[in-house]
């Protein structure tokens, strides 16, 4: 959370790509997950009394990370900036304290997990081809390595909440507790999901279409071993996008029993 994030970007760029992966996929998670099980679950009237002023930090945190996205010329640094725009869409959706709010922040932590690993995977491909994270550098990649290109479209996508894709059914869910909430807060979150698609297609133009800027001697495409290590990020978007109620349902009792303290 803002103003709590600098370390984040810092560690996404000195940390291998498998590094990256697991602090996106897993570390992130369990901040947000420790949220729900004990600040809420444990300290109710605290969680109550200090809610409009977490709203304030998230709001703020959404844009203010999402505005800045688009200012870093570093691969990572981006990927990173844009998972500290989604935990504050997420916090949102946990501190309005409603049944869709908490298992839409549980079902866009999955998502989020599962999309911002499968794009840091994407930067490591190209870091591992290329030796270099800098955007600069980059360009017309969709000539000379076509399935790279639509995995990274399709992720970007995904990334953006696009509808039937992972994290769409998550960001709804929490926008809709939001502004049973609060309409301003909302409207705030909004805004920054909106700059979140800016700062998304705005990567994607510059690293895939345009004139080739990475001169090499030679250019590959994904292996088979890529394609592999790809497939379950794949299916899993596909997954939570198209049936989302194979989570929700297995999410249900735990909101439940959250919510039952707050009635």
């Amino acid at each position: 959370m803002v103003p709590f994030h600098l370390w984040l970007p810092e560690a996404h760029v000195e940390a291998p790509t498998a590094g990256s992966v697991l602090l996106a996929g897993i570390l992130l998670k369990l901040g947000t997950y420790g949220f729900m099980r004990y600040s809420l679950a444990l300290l109710p009237i605290a969680s109550l009394f200090y809610m409009p002023f977490v709203f304030v930090i998230c709001a703020i945190g959404v844009l203010y990370a999402s505005l800045t996205t688009i200012r870093q010329v570093d691969l990572k640094k981006i990927i990173a900036y844009s998972s500290v725009a989604h935990m504050g869409v997420v916090m949102l959706g946990l501190f309005a304290l409603t049944p869709q709010g908490l298992q839409g922040s549980l079902i866009l932590m999955l998502g989020h997990g599962i999309v911002s690993g499968a794009l840091f995977l994407c930067i490591g491909v190209l870091y591992d081809r290329y030796h270099t994270r800098v955007l600069k550098y980059y360009g017309g990649l969709v000539q000379v390595m076509p399935l790279f290109a639509s995995l990274f479209i399709f992720f970007t996508l995904a990334n953006i909440g696009f509808p039937g894709l992972s994290n769409f059914v998550g960001e709804m869910l929490c926008f809709i507790a939001i502004f049973e909430r609060n309409f301003f807060v909302a409207f705030l979150a909004v805004g920054g999901t909106l700059f979140g698609v800016g700062y998304s297609m705005w990567l994607a133009n510059r690293l895939l279409f345009g004139p080739l800027r990475v001169v090499c001697g030679a250019y590959h495409d994904l292996t088979l071993v890529d394609v592999v290590i790809f497939t379950p990020f794949v299916f899993l978007t596909l997954l939570m996008g198209i049936y989302p109620k194979l989570f929700l349902d297995t999410s249900y009792v735990s909101v439940l029993g959250i919510m039952s303290i707050y009635l």
